[in-house]
Order: C-alpha cells, then structure tokens, then sequence
C-alpha cells in the first residue's frame, strides 16, 4: 500500500533575539520567574512590517523543497496551519500559492492552534494515500509578536510566545521500512475559552460572565471590535494556565501510547520524540510518565520559545540537521493545545 514520507523540511526564524531580560523593559518580570515557570531562555520575534506569517512560511518551504529536490512549480497542494494568519480572510494558503509563484493548485488553512501542523500532515497523508496528490507542502507558521499585551497585565501568557515556521514536503513511497505508520486527532471542546483569543470574533460575548452592557440583538454595531474591548485589553489571548498544564499532562501521553498501540510498538521502540513546545515543564513531564531518556526527547522551547503550530517542525527540522534523527528512525511527533485539541503522528524516517 502506497504511504506518505517526508521528502524535504524547512525552517526559518527571525534573525530578532529577544531574551527573557530584554522583556523587563516592558513589563514586571525576571529571567528567573520566566525560566522556572516555562524553561524559556529566549524566542525570535518578526520584524513588525517587514515579515509576516506568510513571508515566514515562504523561507521554510524554499528550503523544505529544495531538500526534497523538486520546485515549487512541482507542489500539487498546499496544507497551512497557523493561529496568525496575515488576514482575518483569505487565508495563508493562497498568499504562500501567491508568493511562490505556484500553478493554481488548492490550498487549505488549518486552524488547530498548537495541534495544526500534526492535524495538517494527517490531511495531506490522506491524500497522498488516496493518489490524489504527489508533492503537498505542509506548513506551520506563526507570528505572534504583533498581538501580545507587552505589559505585566499581559506577561503570563507574552514571555512565552515567539515567531517562526517550518515546513515538510509530503511524497508517496512504497518502502516498507519508511512512511507515516499513523496518525490519530482528538478534540473536546468543553473548556474551549480557557484558552482562546475571542476578538475580533461573531460571538458577541454570549458565553462571557460579563455581558455588554445596553446591548440590543437589533443592533448593528460594534459587538465585532469595540473601543471598550480595546480599552479593557479584551484583544488579547487569554490562557487559564494551570487548567492547560493539568489537561495536557494526561493527554500528551495517552495520545502518544494511541499511536504506539497502534503500529504494535513501546516507549522503547521511540527513536526521537517531537512533542509540541508549550512548556518545558509540560515535555518534561511527559518524558518522565513515558520513561524516556534524555536521547528519545528533542525539545527547542529554550530558544524559540512557543511558535504554536510552527513548533513541531521547527523542532523536527532542527533535530534532523544536528543528526539526531537519522533514516529509519521511529519518530513520533505529538501536540496538545487550544480547544482543546491534541494529536499525534507516528513515522519511519
């Protein structure tokens, strides 16, 4: 049965270093409080105007189709994850289509936040097994930066984001010892707002505490963007951190042992392990219930910090450059994040 592989990956982050200490300027924090709560050391923020999600996903995929040894004219279709896109509408798909001067291909946006990028290999390995389609980029790309609240009302959740892309050509293959095994997507949407960004959004605060005062159903008006959302900071991600932490602990595993039980696999059978890069607490956790060794884990948190649906191939990128992943390798790739939604992805390299 013909499968999926991964013919060619691509990173690319800003060449901005912004360190835990260069926050302070900002806000009431330390590198230590960051450190100790995140694992973070530094992340890379885009220049303001100069580079967006987009431009970010079109470095990562240059390189992710070189690799792979095709052009661009060569992709077939287009798989984009991200929580950032440069517009409310259309989507990153077609501006990557646009900018790299590709045939008038399909192109997808996934809005999985954390999970997107495993949701979006999971699409694109159906039609690649299907023989649908034979070279689809994959792209995870996210530009926080430009939507965080840089004060210390804000810092809970701003130290820990940062900017960046990844991206995978997607090839079929008929080799047994090579190819995605699996993939296995989750979601429960019961504690969705725990972690969420609900503006600009259409749902005219009707599950908030706090309704809007005077507000009348025959109106129309300002519900969408509102001067007294912006001036109740009510434009940014809020995050319940504890209430993440506790829900993803339970299903970073379960999901990564679904993928395992499924290909007749163990723990031990893991050559490198990607889990997405929410905290370094949370893989660190993980790597401890699963007994993983320090040679299983590949984490990068230190220094890109959170970049969301860019983090796993970010870190699969980076690991494969440095030799830690090397052909026929198991390696599994597993998120957790906003929705809630969790997912992993287990393949041979």
């Amino acid at each position: 049965m013909q499968k999926s592989k991964i013919a060619g990956i691509g990173k690319y982050v800003p060449a901005n270093v912004v360190t835990n200490n260069d926050l302070l300027k900002y806000m009431d924090t330390s590198d230590e409080w960051i450190q100790e709560r995140t694992g973070i050391k530094e992340r890379r923020y885009a220049k303001r105007t100069g580079e967006t999600t987009t431009t970010m996903a079109v470095e990562a995929a240059k390189i992710a189709i070189e690799r792979a040894g095709i052009t661009p004219q060569d992709i077939d279709f287009i798989v984009f994850a991200t929580l950032s896109p440069d517009y409310y509408f259309p989507g990153c798909g077609v501006l990557l289509q646009r900018a790299m001067q590709m045939k008038e291909i399909g192109a997808l946006d996934v809005r999985n936040q954390c999970s997107g990028f495993v949701y979006a290999l999971s699409v694109a390995d159906q039609f690649i097994k299907t023989g649908m389609y034979k070279n689809i980029l994959v792209v995870g790309a996210e530009k926080h930066s430009f939507g965080l609240d840089f004060s210390t009302r804000g810092r809970n959740i701003s130290v820990i984001f940062g900017d960046g892309a990844g991206a995978i050509v997607l090839q079929p293959t008929t080799k047994d010892n090579q190819g995605i095994l699996s993939t296995h997507l989750h979601s429960d949407g019961t504690s969705a707002e725990i972690l969420a960004m609900y503006n600009p959004g259409t749902h005219a605060n009707h599950w908030a505490e706090q309704k809007v005062a005077d507000f009348n159903d025959n109106e129309i008006g300002d519900m969408f963007m509102s001067h007294e959302m912006i001036d109740n900071a009510q434009n940014f991600p809020f995050m319940d951190g504890q209430s993440v932490f506790k829900k993803a602990v339970v299903k970073f595993p379960e999901v990564i042992m679904e993928a395992l039980a499924a290909n007749g696999l163990q723990t031990a059978d893991i050559n490198m392990l990607i889990p997405h890069q929410a905290n370094l607490r949370i893989s660190q956790f993980v790597q401890h219930k699963l007994k993983l060794n320090d040679e299983q884990v590949y984490n990068n948190i230190q220094h890109y910090g959170n970049t969301t649906a860019a983090s796993v191939p970010i870190a699969l990128c980076e690991a494969w450059e440095k030799g830690k992943i090397k052909d026929g390798d198991v390696v599994c790739l597993a998120a957790f994040g906003s929705g809630f939604t969790w997912a992993s992805a287990l393949l041979k390299w």
